[in-house]
């Protein structure tokens, strides 16, 4: 019987890449390790450092490269290391003491302040006076106030004191009754306290008057303002502050076809200007405001102290 013959085992031809394989995993494991050992923490190596000087008590540290035998001439001169300078010489030959980094510390910003412009300190005490000057002059003339006679009206330019021209003049006439100089006097006594402008403002009725004191109704306007300016000035207050104005019969807050509407054409504003470099105050209450009821009707004479004079009909 014949035998078998032997199966001849295939030969591999890529056994080579084994060892391919290996000799490039440790190439790359070289590079890796160079690498790694070229690329110096400066930082660690300071703390290295430190702590090997605290450990063997000052020993010199250096980043300079350790030279032996005798040191290689190079072309260029080494720049100083900004880190180190000369320290005290030592028994062992001069050695490196680190310098000290000073390094800016963040100052704490101050919250900021607000504060407030010279101009803005004026208009803040301008306000507060004007409005003390208003609640005086309303605690004043309460009376009249109520029994709509007198009206005050608030501006942040102005402070506006409207009094009828009954609870002040006889009818046709720019004379003071007797019991308007009380009337005005408590007003100069709280104007005086304060330095403001004042304009006095004198209107009348459409009703023509013709007399040799007054030729029409803007003398007569301009009469009456002149004088509450005079009352003002006797008071005390300086002149110079004080200005008589005359409108007449065109700044009506009425019709002037009724009795009542009349009465209320018939009034002297006293304007109080909240600075000096005020704009132009003139007429400066608009027409919509009046006040509101009539101060002829019975209800409101009642109202009224008995040392006042009932409104009029004439100018």
């Amino acid at each position: 019987m014949a035998r078998k013959g032997k199966h001849e085992e295939h030969e591999n031809h890529e056994r080579w890449l084994v060892s391919y394989a290996d000799f490039i995993t440790l190439l790359f494991a070289f590079f890796v390790v160079m690498y790694s050992v070229s690329a110096v923490n400066e930082g660690k190596f300071r703390v290295l450092s430190d702590a090997l000087m605290a450990a063997f008590r000052g020993h010199p540290k250096t980043m300079l490269p350790i030279q032996f035998g005798k040191p290689a001439r190079v072309p260029f001169p080494r720049p100083p290391d900004p880190m180190l300078r000369p320290g005290p010489p030592l028994s062992g030959g001069p050695q490196m003491s680190p310098a000290p980094i000073s390094l800016p510390l963040p100052v704490p910003s101050a919250a900021p302040q607000s504060k407030l412009s010279d101009r803005q300190v004026a208009t803040v005490k301008q306000e507060a006076a004007m409005k003390q000057m208003g609640d005086q002059i309303e605690h004043a003339m309460r009376s009249l106030i109520k029994a709509k006679l007198i009206v005050v009206r608030r501006s942040s330019l102005y402070l506006a004191v409207e009094i009828r021209a009954s609870v002040l003049f006889p009818s046709g006439s720019a004379r003071l009754q007797s019991d308007a100089v009380p009337v005005l006097a408590k007003i100069a006594k709280v104007l005086h306290k304060f330095p403001n402008p004042i304009h006095v403002e004198g209107f009348t009725d459409n009703k023509p008057i013709h007399t040799l004191a007054y030729p029409s109704n803007w003398e007569l306007s301009a009469a009456r303002a002149v004088s509450v300016v005079q009352l003002f000035m006797r008071a005390g207050i300086d002149p110079q502050r004080m200005a008589a104005i005359g409108l007449g019969k065109y700044r009506p807050v009425a019709s002037n076809g009724t009795r009542i509407g009349r009465n209320k054409n018939r009034r002297v504003v006293l304007i109080v200007l909240a600075h000096s470099d005020s704009p132009d105050m003139m007429g400066i209450i608009p027409q919509h405001e009046h006040f509101g009821a009539a101060a002829a009707a019975p209800a409101v004479r009642n109202a009224l102290p008995q040392t006042l004079p009932a409104a009029r009909s004439g100018p």
